[in-house]
């Protein structure tokens, strides 16, 4: 679908209109992002989840400990937990998972069952017990001293290196006491805060509900494969979207093509029960862009008509019946990722109830020219003197994308080289 230019104008100050009343002004590109972050009323309601199904939502209250980490003193490395001073009696063994730091039995026999009985024991001054990285330190040790640190001869343990008291040992809660708040609510479910939250003792997590997705594929000229001939292209955002919605916390529950008709448009609007409907094209005004009219025809309220933006700007943010938004990126695909960063994440994080990202920034490296009136968002590299632009930033191209470490938001006007700008990542 054809993605005309938007028409030029002042930022928007109001609250929305119809779709299908007289249009919005462009509203500029920081504005746009605000928008589209208090589009809505507060985040989804929160669930509780077990650890497998949370990655990618967000925490609905803080986490905090269930348990002292580590829940007992833990020996850092293999060698021999150790009661005084050396030399020492070596008898037992410790390994990981014993309970209440029990020991092995002595060995005494060629052939010794490193299984068998085991009895509890409280190391004496001059008793080492030999033990296992993650192993229990028994009651009385006074340090760990490792295996590489140590030489045994005819039963007793001889220090290579002196041993300071509590060396190598994690004691218990060095990492956090139980009932401490670890995170914050708000804070996105990473692998790393699974990880913590599983060791401090959590099977469940209370999160907010991750925003439902649709994404509709508008456009005749679509190929789903093969290569591109008689006037059609590939696909390239049904590919693209999803892994990076899911991965912004969105559930995508189904990717569909649209043809170019209008009622097909409509009902697929309003009969999709996702939270968020993406579209891809007929944002602008070309003889089969039908979006803006099936908006109308749902009773839509536009709130983002146009973004002071390239590429990108043909893009828009609508509120549809029920509470439901819809997010319009344009045909194009680098455009469609500019619309993403500017509308749709932000929609996204206001509704898993994540705060606004902290923005980050970096010096350029050359001068990056701007656009009078538009903020452009450009592909770079970091390099040891910053960031310097990537070639085949044009709308319809992601080669540029594909090569970058971050998009660039460069003010209209520009920046020298030196300057520093802020970085958005990149999908």
């Amino acid at each position: 679908m054809t993605d005309a230019p938007g028409a030029a104008g002042t930022e928007r100050t109001g609250s929305g209109a119809r779709a299908g009343t007289a249009p919005l002004s462009r509203s500029g590109w920081p504005q746009a992002r605000r928008v589209a972050r208090l589009a809505v009323h507060g985040p989804l309601p929160e669930v509780e989840v077990p650890l497998a199904e949370a990655l990618g939502s967000t925490l609905a209250a803080p986490l905090a400990a269930l348990t002292d980490l580590p829940a007992f003193d833990t020996s850092a490395m293999d060698g021999w937990a150790v009661a005084g001073p050396g030399p020492w009696r070596t008898s037992g063994r410790i390994l990981a998972g014993d309970p209440a730091g029990r020991r092995e039995a002595p060995d005494t026999s060629d052939a010794a069952d490193r299984s068998g009985e085991r009895h509890p024991g409280t190391l004496a001054d001059g008793e080492a017990v030999e033990i296992a990285t993650g192993a229990r330190v028994p009651a009385g040790a006074t340090g760990v001293l490792r295996r590489e640190h140590g030489r045994v001869d005819r039963g007793l343990l001889h220090p290579l290196y002196d041993l300071a008291p509590g060396q190598d040992v994690r004691p218990r809660g060095q990492e956090c006491r139980r009932d401490e708040p670890l995170l914050p609510a708000g804070t996105p479910v990473t692998p790393a805060v699974l990880g913590l939250a599983a060791a401090c003792g959590h099977d469940r997590l209370a999160v907010h509900r991750r925003p439902t997705v649709e994404l509709l594929l508008l456009g005749d000229e679509l190929l789903d494969s093969g290569i591109p001939a008689d006037g059609r292209v590939r696909d390239a955002l049904g590919p693209l979207l999803p892994p990076w919605l899911t991965a912004a916390g969105a559930e995508v529950t189904g990717v569909r093509r649209v043809g170019d008709d209008f009622g097909l448009l409509r009902d697929a609007v309003r009969f999709s029960a996702a939270d968020v409907v993406v579209t891809t094209g007929g944002t602008a005004a070309g003889p089969v862009d039908f979006l803006h009219e099936a908006l109308a025809a749902v009773g839509a309220r536009l709130l983002v008509d146009g973004v002071a933006v390239r590429p990108g700007h043909p893009m828009l943010l609508a509120e549809l019946p029920g509470g439901r938004h819809l997010v319009g990126l344009p045909g194009n695909p680098l455009a469609a990722v500019a619309g993403t960063v500017t509308l749709a994440l932000p929609l996204l994080h206001a509704l898993l109830g994540r705060a606004p990202d902290t923005p980050r920034s970096a010096v350029t490296a050359r001068d990056f020219p701007g656009h009078p009136a538009d903020t452009r968002l450009l592909p770079v590299v970091r390099t040891d003197r910053g960031v310097v632009p990537l070639a085949f930033d044009g709308p319809a191209m992601l080669r540029g994308l594909a090569l970058a470490e971050a998009l660039v938001v460069v003010p209209p006007g520009g920046v020298p080289a030196g300057a520093r700008v802020e970085l958005l990542a990149a999908p």
